[in-house]
């Protein structure tokens, strides 16, 4: 690592924790109703937004209602977000009109975005109207980041109640969370993000003139606009040159702020945050990276502040920590290395490996973003991660497979980790003979039934549409590069869907209908098949009594409980996934490295 690296890497830990304590302090009072300035400013508009909707404020759910309710809002977030693209050539703020968008790719979309994967098989800024983008793709970005939430709110209560019935009001959570965290936070970000350059408007897209002009092949065609082909069957071309280049535009300042707050990462161009319209100085990517995980890291305090014992939150916030920063200084070794391949040719391999990445960023922001963005379920990228070393790969890919639960997703990474606490200390509980507890909650049958579920699901995900796509000849046809990399290319993009992440190798023709379907399904499956559960075990640790701890209580605050809870994260992640990463990145690696 170059001492840049080391520096970034520096800074942006002392100023993620120095944003996460205040922003930890105020989600509490909001999510707890407890006194401050957002509640009495506010409260007149959301007393008219529960008069509005019906919603009887005070009445409270059990673990079944909260969840269908969650459920039924997010299917019909995605409903929404099918009709407006299917329907999009015929609404307004289309100014380029933009055509409707396939059944298929409409289908994958929606629940992308209603998911917070955000995984995106188009390019934005040639498929999607400025309506689409607002009221379909921006107004999920918000719901889905809210889901999340209140998510971990939930199963917080849980663990800080005493036999309760009860967890929470799904919509007075849901009306919080986006009413006085998400949009004020948003809001400043897109602020900040149009002061550095990030562009926001209605326009039209522009022409302009370039200093040079771009030249390229053009495609032959017949009278009917069809291709030309030769005895070979190879399209013909002629040489072809226009100094004119189309700029597109739009508002990417309001939809670029709440995909990092919210760890959705769709990127309004198709280049996402590697594009100047979208990422354009090297402040604005440090803030990029620091909203990622400003709300996970915040999420952990108000943890411990809900359950009246701040070290639990300490706790498992330095557990992330510890894990977030062993992978960034691998990722950002791996890349520093370089291409042995260019070594063997005679070319300079000081520089490291700069192929797919932003010179205005360089290996080491670069290396650092692509780790953030897939430790959290963001899914934004900086740079091409198909063009990572295959360890590099090999790091995006194990942060994913880990559950994200490092930082992880807006509230899921929360609830992800703290499923892994309660599996840490039901290890422990075994290995000395006694009942396990957490936070005075005893951990038996029904709790574990619900913890497996909840860590075997996207594993099984994953590694099941791994092998339907390598198998069918649909899946097969979507890899552009033969070996191992191609296998990595399809792993990485099942990972990615299950676990709600989004980014790609990019090397993946997904855009069809067998990739658009497959992928939606697992979307879907691996964010509601873990939420249900989560739930399940929030109504199941409220209804039980909270016990005091007495001497033979496991203390879950300290080194050794945090030593514990990183090692069964790592270890269910290893026995989970190493097959299949020992035949991607593990092998294409050992392939490049052997030319020495």
């Amino acid at each position: 690592m170059t001492s840049h690296s080391w520096l970034l890497l520096s800074a942006y830990l002392a100023v993620l924790l120095a944003a996460a304590w205040p922003l930890g302090a105020y989600i509490t009072n909001v999510m707890t109703d407890r006194p401050c300035l957002a509640l009495r400013l506010g409260r007149p508009v959301e007393s008219f937004i529960y008069r509005l909707c019906g919603v009887k404020q005070h009445a409270e759910m059990g673990w079944l209602p909260y969840a269908f309710g969650l459920l039924l809002f997010n299917l019909i977030g995605a409903l929404v977000v099918f009709g407006l693209q299917r329907a999009q050539l015929w609404l307004p703020l289309n100014p380029q009109s933009f055509g409707n968008v396939s059944a298929d790719s409409s289908f994958n979309t929606a629940i992308s975005f209603a998911t917070n994967t955000n995984w995106q098989g188009y390019s934005g800024e040639s498929t999607m109207s400025y309506l689409t983008q607002m009221l379909g793709l921006t107004v999920q970005n918000f719901l889905s980041a809210a889901t999340g939430i209140v998510v971990v709110i939930a199963l917080i209560r849980g663990f800080a109640r005493h036999s309760a019935q009860t967890i929470g009001n799904v919509w007075v959570d849901l009306t919080r969370t986006t009413f006085y965290v998400l949009l004020p936070l948003s809001f400043l970000f897109a602020g900040f993000l149009a002061g550095q350059g990030v562009i926001q408007n209605l326009d039209a897209y522009k022409d302009v003139s370039t200093i040079e002009a771009t030249h390229y092949d053009n495609p032959i065609v017949d009278a009917s606009g069809q291709p030309q082909k030769d005895a070979q069957g190879v399209v013909l071309t002629e040489p072809a040159s226009t100094p004119i280049q189309t700029l597109a535009m739009g508002p990417v300042a309001s939809q670029e702020a709440i995909k990092m707050l919210g760890t959705n990462g769709g990127g309004f161009f198709n280049a996402n945050s590697a594009h100047p319209f979208e990422n354009p100085t090297p402040l604005s990517n440090f803030v990029q990276m620091l909203s990622i995980f400003l709300l996970p890291a915040a999420l952990c305090l108000v943890f411990g502040h809900m359950v009246d014992d701040r070290r639990q939150g300490w706790a498992v916030l330095v557990s992330m920590t510890l894990i977030f920063v062993v992978m960034a200084i691998a990722s950002m070794t791996f890349e520093q290395q370089g291409n042995p391949e260019l070594a063997a040719l005679g070319l300079d391999m000081s520089m490291g490996n700069m192929e797919g990445k932003e010179t205005r960023f360089g290996i080491g922001d670069s290396s650092l973003f692509s780790v953030i963005t897939t430790l959290a379920s963001c899914g934004a990228v900086n740079a091409m991660h198909d063009s990572l070393t295959p360890l590099g790969g090999f790091v995006t890919l194990w942060n994913m497979m880990l559950g994200e639960v490092v930082f992880g997703g807006v509230g899921s990474g929360l609830y992800g980790m703290l499923v892994f606490a309660i599996m840490a200390v039901f290890i422990a509980g075994l290995m000395i003979g006694r009942t396990p507890e957490y936070l005075g909650k005893k951990i038996e049958a029904y709790e574990m039934k619900m913890v497996s579920i909840v860590i075997l699901v996207t594993p099984l995900l994953v590694l099941a549409g791994t092998a339907i796509a390598v198998m069918l000849a649909d899946g097969a046809a979507g890899i552009a590069n033969p070996g191992p990399h191609g296998f990595s290319e399809i792993l990485y993009a099942m990972t990615s869907a299950a676990n709600n992440n989004g980014s790609a190798f990019a090397g993946l023709s997904a855009n069809t209908p067998f990739y658009n379907v497959l992928l939606g399904i697992l979307m879907w499956l691996g964010r509601f098949g873990v939420i249900v559960p989560v739930l399940a075990l929030a109504g199941g640790l409220a209804a039980k009594k909270r016990l005091p701890a007495n001497a033979g209580t496991m203390p879950t605050h300290g080194p050794l409980f945090i030593m514990l809870l990183i090692g069964t994260v790592v270890l269910v992640g290893a026995l989970n996934y190493v097959p299949a990463l020992a035949l991607g990145p593990v092998v294409e690696h050992l392939m490049l490295w052997s030319v020495q």
